[in-house]
């Protein structure tokens, strides 16, 4: 039920913020606290019914097993662009959910059971797959089939040449059986940079402002004289972007690299912020509404925007974290980045409107030096992981420049060191 409650909430919040929108960002704080009370108990519902959406068990178990399956299972040289359809199926996921609420939203009295029952076919697909995918062998050799684990990776890689790469994984399981506690483990100076990276990336995903970007779309929309179906065009223009963007990536993460995406994305990102923030600024003032021409630049800016999300931190933000754990600490690790995703979201959620309220166009500007942030932090502090497969990922963090004076050349020297 939460899929059609969150719906019928957010088609209701749209509402108020028609009405409030304007108020919000060129009032004075008195006027805004009363804007704010009077969509506060709508928006907190919404909260909630968001909140209770990722807090099922099936959602925290497929954002963890998901990636982490994928990472396992492709060839070195195409982990990062197979791993990605994660984030491709999540966006047209979206998509296609976006397009039956609104058909089915007509369709009273009976329109929700519709839009409830056909919710059920992905997730039969989804538990008729399970059933029917293959562990990975890292899965198999790890919990003591290692015929079994061999005979998986020759069948995936479409090869018997598969000796060192199978060696590989019985020496990295054999050091993860020899972990106890892996969320203790987690914590050892030699895991200090999966650590970081486990909880900026998703961290970093979320500040680059995405969520307040799509809060403004059906706005703008509808000042460009779409009137109800602004929400619908916003959500179709905005998920059309997103997916196609991601196609992008996908065709480019194992040529280009991680690093150019993400430094790359986030220029573009930040570009795309300060644009929306001044035009917000000199032309959305008291007594003054965003003309045509304007609305329409901002909307081509915003698809910009969302664009370079596509094709960067959105896909990305998912799959560095999943590929640079060793097998001891892989489940532990990912655990931590859809903790920290889940955190943030909520967050950012519950302290948009009163950021709104201070900052008003200037939120655009809070995140856009957010997203100058991790680009910076991207360039010095992320070494390139595409190409290296994931049990060799520990001699990166030995050869980067910052990272090698806290790794120890020799696991045995991190027993001596005080965490």
């Amino acid at each position: 039920m939460t899929k059609i409650f969150l719906f019928h909430s957010l088609k209701h919040l749209y509402l108020y913020m028609n009405r409030s929108i304007h108020l919000l960002l060129v009032a004075g704080n008195d006027q805004c606290l009363v804007s704010l009370y009077l969509i506060y108990e709508r928006f907190n519902h919404i909260i909630v019914q968001l909140y209770l959406r990722v807090s099922e068990p099936p959602f925290f178990m497929l954002m963890k097993a998901v990636p982490l399956y994928l990472s396992e299972m492709a060839p070195t040289h195409l982990r990062g662009a197979l791993n990605m359809m994660f984030q491709l199926a999540t966006t047209l996921g979206i998509f296609t959910a976006n397009m039956i609420n609104y058909g089915t939203q007509k369709l009273e009295p009976w329109g929700w059971r519709l839009s409830l029952g056909l919710a059920a076919i992905p997730a039969f697909l989804m538990t008729v797959g399970g059933f029917l995918l293959p562990e990975t062998p890292n899965s198999l050799i790890e919990r003591g089939s290692k015929e079994r684990g061999k005979k998986v990776l020759v069948r995936i890689r479409g090869t018997d040449n598969v000796e060192a790469e199978f060696q590989d994984m019985v020496d990295a399981s054999e050091l993860a059986n020899a972990i106890k506690h892996p969320f203790r483990n987690i914590l050892e100076r030699r895991n200090r940079p999966q650590l970081v990276m486990a909880i900026c990336m998703p961290t970093f995903q979320i500040l680059t402002g995405i969520n307040s970007i799509l809060f403004y779309a059906p706005v703008l929309f509808q000042s460009m004289g779409f009137g109800r179906n602004a929400s619908l065009y916003s959500s179709a223009l905005t998920g059309a972007v997103l997916a196609g963007s991601t196609l992008i990536s996908i065709a480019t993460v194992d040529r280009l690299g991680r690093r150019a995406l993400l430094i790359s994305g986030g220029i573009q990102m930040i570009i795309c912020q300060v644009i929306v923030a001044i035009i917000l600024g000199v032309k959305f003032g008291d007594n003054q509404e965003l003309t045509k021409g304007y609305s329409i630049l901002v909307v081509v800016v915003i698809c910009l925007f969302v664009s370079a999300f596509g094709w960067s931190w959105g896909p990305l933000g998912w799959t560095v974290p999943s590929e640079i754990f060793p097998l001891e600490t892989r489940s532990a690790g990912q655990g931590i980045t859809v903790t920290v995703n889940l955190l943030f979201t909520f967050v950012i959620a519950q302290c948009f409107l009163a950021m709104l309220c201070h900052f008003k166009f200037g939120i655009f500007l809070f995140f856009a030096a957010w997203i100058t942030v991790m680009t910076i932090f991207v360039y010095f502090f992320l070494p390139e992981t595409k190409g290296v497969p994931i049990e060799e990922m520990i001699f990166l963090w030995r050869k980067h420049w910052f990272w090698k004076r806290i790794v120890p050349e020799y696991p045995e020297a991190d027993k001596n060191e005080t965490v």
